[in-house]
Protein backbone atom coordinates (compact mmCIF):
# COMPACT_ATOMS: atom_id res chain seq x y z
CA UNK A 1 0.00 0.00 0.00
CA UNK A 2 1.21 3.51 -0.92
CA UNK A 3 0.92 5.85 1.61
CA UNK A 4 -0.11 9.25 -0.27
CA UNK A 5 0.35 13.01 0.12
CA UNK A 6 -2.52 15.22 -2.16
CA UNK A 7 -1.51 19.22 -2.65
CA UNK A 8 -4.08 20.98 -3.59
CA UNK A 9 -4.87 24.92 -3.83
CA UNK A 10 -8.59 25.55 -5.38
CA UNK A 11 -11.55 23.38 -6.10
CA UNK A 12 -10.74 19.81 -5.38
CA UNK A 13 -12.04 18.15 -8.32
CA UNK A 14 -8.92 15.85 -9.25
CA UNK A 15 -8.56 15.20 -5.27
CA UNK A 16 -12.01 13.63 -5.47
CA UNK A 17 -11.14 11.74 -8.09
CA UNK A 18 -8.45 10.50 -6.29
CA UNK A 19 -10.24 10.10 -2.92
CA UNK A 20 -13.11 7.86 -4.76
CA UNK A 21 -10.17 5.62 -6.29
CA UNK A 22 -8.25 5.29 -3.05
CA UNK A 23 -12.06 4.31 -1.63
CA UNK A 24 -11.87 1.14 -3.52
CA UNK A 25 -10.61 -1.76 -1.48
CA UNK A 26 -8.28 -3.33 -4.34
CA UNK A 27 -6.80 0.59 -5.10
CA UNK A 28 -3.14 -0.27 -4.06
CA UNK A 29 -2.77 3.43 -2.89
CA UNK A 30 -4.15 5.74 0.32
CA UNK A 31 -4.39 9.09 1.03
CA UNK A 32 -2.37 9.74 4.31
CA UNK A 33 -2.54 13.42 4.22
CA UNK A 34 -4.54 16.45 1.97
CA UNK A 35 -1.96 19.64 2.06
CA UNK A 36 -3.77 23.07 0.76
CA UNK A 37 -1.28 26.43 0.45
CA UNK A 38 -5.09 28.09 0.03
CA UNK A 39 -7.03 28.18 3.46
CA UNK A 40 -10.22 28.82 1.15
CA UNK A 41 -9.20 25.52 -0.93
CA UNK A 42 -12.82 24.31 -1.57
CA UNK A 43 -10.67 20.88 -1.73
CA UNK A 44 -10.21 20.57 2.14
CA UNK A 45 -14.00 19.98 2.49
CA UNK A 46 -13.68 16.71 0.21
CA UNK A 47 -10.98 15.86 1.82
CA UNK A 48 -12.61 16.24 5.58
CA UNK A 49 -16.25 14.97 3.85
CA UNK A 50 -14.04 11.60 3.25
CA UNK A 51 -12.42 11.87 6.70
CA UNK A 52 -8.67 12.51 5.79
CA UNK A 53 -6.39 14.64 7.25
CA UNK A 54 -5.91 17.51 6.20
CA UNK A 55 -3.31 20.78 6.24
CA UNK A 56 -2.86 24.38 5.38
CA UNK A 57 0.77 25.63 5.09
CA UNK A 58 -0.10 29.00 3.52
CA UNK A 59 2.73 30.27 1.52
CA UNK A 60 1.88 33.47 2.38
CA UNK A 61 3.18 32.99 6.00
CA UNK A 62 6.27 32.27 4.87
CA UNK A 63 9.21 35.00 3.95
CA UNK A 64 10.71 32.83 1.20
CA UNK A 65 9.87 29.46 -0.74
CA UNK A 66 12.53 27.37 0.80
CA UNK A 67 10.96 28.00 4.17
CA UNK A 68 7.46 27.33 2.94
CA UNK A 69 8.70 23.57 1.02
CA UNK A 70 10.47 23.00 4.31
CA UNK A 71 7.08 22.99 6.34
CA UNK A 72 5.65 21.19 3.51
CA UNK A 73 8.08 18.40 3.80
CA UNK A 74 8.39 19.01 7.59
CA UNK A 75 4.20 17.79 7.63
CA UNK A 76 4.75 14.85 5.15
CA UNK A 77 7.27 13.36 7.20
CA UNK A 78 4.63 13.78 10.16
CA UNK A 79 2.16 11.93 7.74
CA UNK A 80 4.87 9.39 6.81
CA UNK A 81 4.04 10.26 2.88
CA UNK A 82 6.10 8.13 0.71
CA UNK A 83 4.61 9.80 -2.41
CA UNK A 84 2.94 13.33 -3.42
CA UNK A 85 0.23 14.12 -5.88
CA UNK A 86 -0.21 17.86 -7.07
CA UNK A 87 -4.03 17.99 -7.79
CA UNK A 88 -4.51 21.94 -8.97
CA UNK A 89 -1.38 22.80 -6.37
CA UNK A 90 -0.68 26.53 -7.84
CA UNK A 91 3.01 26.63 -6.49
CA UNK A 92 6.07 25.70 -8.28
CA UNK A 93 8.15 23.58 -6.76
CA UNK A 94 11.87 25.11 -6.58
CA UNK A 95 14.74 22.28 -7.41
CA UNK A 96 16.01 21.08 -4.49
CA UNK A 97 12.43 20.02 -2.87
CA UNK A 98 11.59 18.42 -6.36
CA UNK A 99 14.84 16.37 -6.21
CA UNK A 100 14.34 15.75 -2.58
CA UNK A 101 11.24 13.57 -3.58
CA UNK A 102 12.33 12.64 -6.89
CA UNK A 103 10.07 10.24 -9.06
CA UNK A 104 7.74 10.34 -6.72
CA UNK A 105 5.79 13.46 -7.30
CA UNK A 106 2.97 13.08 -9.67
CA UNK A 107 1.44 16.30 -11.68
CA UNK A 108 -1.68 16.58 -14.34
CA UNK A 109 -1.86 19.01 -16.80
CA UNK A 110 -4.56 20.27 -19.03
CA UNK A 111 -2.43 20.21 -22.49
CA UNK A 112 -1.03 16.94 -24.35
CA UNK A 113 2.57 17.83 -23.17
CA UNK A 114 4.84 18.97 -24.64
CA UNK A 115 2.62 20.95 -25.84
CA UNK A 116 1.04 24.28 -24.51
CA UNK A 117 2.94 24.03 -20.78
CA UNK A 118 2.47 26.97 -18.03
CA UNK A 119 -1.52 28.36 -18.01
CA UNK A 120 -4.16 29.01 -20.32
CA UNK A 121 -3.90 26.18 -22.24
CA UNK A 122 -7.33 25.88 -23.83
CA UNK A 123 -7.11 29.12 -24.99
CA UNK A 124 -3.72 28.79 -26.30
CA UNK A 125 -5.31 25.68 -28.13
CA UNK A 126 -8.19 27.31 -29.52
CA UNK A 127 -5.84 30.00 -30.28
CA UNK A 128 -3.32 27.28 -32.41
CA UNK A 129 -5.72 25.41 -34.29
CA UNK A 130 -5.26 22.49 -32.60
CA UNK A 131 -7.62 19.08 -33.70
CA UNK A 132 -6.87 17.36 -30.33
CA UNK A 133 -5.74 18.03 -27.22
CA UNK A 134 -6.08 16.22 -23.63
CA UNK A 135 -4.24 15.79 -20.60
CA UNK A 136 -0.92 14.54 -19.19
CA UNK A 137 -0.19 12.74 -15.84
CA UNK A 138 3.52 12.86 -15.59
CA UNK A 139 6.56 12.57 -13.14
CA UNK A 140 7.50 16.07 -12.01
CA UNK A 141 11.23 17.46 -12.67
CA UNK A 142 12.19 21.20 -11.49
CA UNK A 143 11.42 22.54 -14.98
CA UNK A 144 7.83 23.87 -15.17
CA UNK A 145 5.61 20.98 -16.43
CA UNK A 146 8.26 18.80 -17.32
CA UNK A 147 9.30 15.03 -16.86
CA UNK A 148 8.88 11.73 -17.32
CA UNK A 149 4.80 11.08 -19.26
CA UNK A 150 2.97 8.56 -17.67
CA UNK A 151 -0.80 8.71 -19.03
CA UNK A 152 -2.07 11.06 -22.03
CA UNK A 153 -5.85 11.13 -22.77
CA UNK A 154 -6.91 12.98 -25.91
CA UNK A 155 -10.25 14.61 -27.13
CA UNK A 156 -11.09 16.20 -30.29
CA UNK A 157 -11.26 20.18 -30.50
CA UNK A 158 -14.39 21.05 -32.20
CA UNK A 159 -15.18 24.20 -34.31
CA UNK A 160 -18.03 25.06 -31.99
CA UNK A 161 -15.54 25.02 -28.58
CA UNK A 162 -14.70 27.21 -26.20
CA UNK A 163 -12.43 27.79 -23.51
CA UNK A 164 -14.66 26.57 -20.91
CA UNK A 165 -16.04 24.16 -22.52
CA UNK A 166 -13.17 22.52 -24.06
CA UNK A 167 -11.75 22.63 -20.28
CA UNK A 168 -14.88 20.42 -18.93
CA UNK A 169 -13.97 18.03 -21.68
CA UNK A 170 -10.35 17.96 -20.76
CA UNK A 171 -11.17 17.69 -17.09
CA UNK A 172 -13.54 14.63 -17.33
CA UNK A 173 -10.56 12.56 -18.91
CA UNK A 174 -8.11 14.02 -16.26
CA UNK A 175 -10.63 12.66 -13.53
CA UNK A 176 -10.64 8.86 -15.40
CA UNK A 177 -6.37 8.98 -15.84
CA UNK A 178 -5.01 10.32 -12.76
CA UNK A 179 -6.18 7.29 -10.21
CA UNK A 180 -4.85 5.45 -13.11
CA UNK A 181 -1.89 6.88 -13.51
CA UNK A 182 -1.37 6.47 -9.57
CA UNK A 183 -2.26 2.93 -9.85
CA UNK A 184 0.38 2.42 -12.21
CA UNK A 185 2.74 4.42 -9.72
CA UNK A 186 1.45 1.81 -6.59
CA UNK A 187 1.37 -1.34 -8.31
CA UNK A 188 5.08 -0.71 -8.97
CA UNK A 189 4.44 -1.34 -12.87
CA UNK A 190 6.44 2.16 -13.77
CA UNK A 191 10.64 2.21 -14.03
CA UNK A 192 11.52 5.48 -15.06
CA UNK A 193 14.62 5.81 -17.61
CA UNK A 194 15.85 9.27 -17.91
CA UNK A 195 13.09 11.48 -19.42
CA UNK A 196 10.70 8.72 -20.64
CA UNK A 197 8.67 6.12 -18.07
CA UNK A 198 8.16 2.71 -19.11
CA UNK A 199 5.15 0.79 -18.24
CA UNK A 200 5.33 -2.82 -17.51
CA UNK A 201 2.79 -5.44 -19.50
CA UNK A 202 0.75 -2.31 -20.62
CA UNK A 203 -1.99 -2.29 -22.68
CA UNK A 204 -4.25 0.09 -24.85
CA UNK A 205 -7.88 0.73 -24.55
CA UNK A 206 -10.57 3.49 -24.25
CA UNK A 207 -9.38 5.50 -27.06
CA UNK A 208 -5.15 4.74 -26.03
CA UNK A 209 -5.48 5.06 -22.51
CA UNK A 210 -2.48 2.79 -20.83
CA UNK A 211 -3.51 0.50 -18.10
CA UNK A 212 -1.27 -2.68 -16.59
CA UNK A 213 -2.74 -6.40 -17.42
CA UNK A 214 -4.82 -7.00 -14.22
CA UNK A 215 -4.66 -10.72 -14.06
Amino acid sequence: MLDVAILISGQGSNLQALIEACEEPDFPARIVVVISNNPDSYGLQHARKAGLPTAVINHRDFEDRETFENAIDEELKNHKAKFICLAGFMRILEARFVNRWKDRILNIHPSLLPAFKGLHTQERALEAGVRFTGCTVHIVRPEMDDGPIILQAAVAVDPEDTAENLSEKVLRLEHIIYPEALKLMAMGRVSISGNKAIIEKATYHKGGLISPEIL
